[in-house]
């Protein structure tokens, strides 16, 4: 099997322009920003992905709902069979994120801003799983979409990341919750292997809802 060129793949991001977004993703960035800053940092990162794996769960339970009641077509639970296994696949990755993140931040002494106290970050995720549910259960292409303009909007947000942190390329990854996902050798790596996971979910997300000529996939890999 081929290795991937994490680099590669981080300028490849870098040089790919974004996608066009919606009106609804226009906004709902612009919300981000206003509430964390337009600044890229690790608490920013790490309330991203507290929201990203949200979605998962929703067509998740979309698709309970889908077998519950289209158990007789064999094609169509099929087809929500994978969906789910997809989803739960996308939510582990996303939660490992999660985990990277909070142990870069104990490791840096990063002090937790106030739209991470538990309050804040309760209210936020209860708006975001209403969302994500509501979105599911009334056009589930619509959601497959908006998370693909989320996460094509998180792998720039992790590429621009590790280009102003060039520091990291010097600092040796020790925790064994990051390096349970592979070996990486520094923790610029790290980061960019979650842009890249990003960048997997933005086209899984695309081919969901009907896009497929938007995927991007792998750009280079090493021999």
């Amino acid at each position: 099997m081929d290795m991937i060129d994490l680099k590669a793949e981080q300028q490849a991001s870098l040089n790919r322009p974004r996608c066009t977004y919606t009106l609804a993703a226009k906004f709902f960035f612009a919300s981000m920003d206003l509430v964390t800053g337009k600044g890229v940092n690790l608490p920013k990162t790490l309330l991203i992905e507290l929201l990203a794996s949200i979605p998962y769960r929703a067509w998740e339970l979309r698709m309970y709902s889908k077998l519950t009641f289209g158990y007789r077509n064999r094609q169509a639970v099929k087809k929500t069979l994978e969906i789910m296994e997809w989803s739960r696949d996308a939510q582990d990755n996303e939660y490992w994120h999660a985990q990277a993140i909070q142990e870069k931040m104990i490791e840096d002494g990063t002090k937790r801003p106030w739209y991470l106290l538990p309050p804040v970050t309760f209210f936020v995720i209860f708006s975001y799983v209403f969302f994500t549910r509501t979105m599911a259960l009334f056009n589930l292409r619509r959601a497959f979409l908006f998370n693909a303009e989320f996460e094509d909007h998180a792998e720039h947000v992790y590429a621009q990341f590790v280009e102003e942190n060039p520091q990291w390329e010097e600092q040796p990854v020790k925790q064994e919750v990051v390096l349970a996902r592979m070996k990486f050798a520094n923790w610029a790596d790290v980061f960019r292997r979650i842009g890249l996971d990003e960048r997997e979910h933005r086209d899984a997300s695309f081919v969901e809802a009907g896009l497929p000529d938007q995927v991007v996939g792998y750009i280079t890999r090493d021999p």
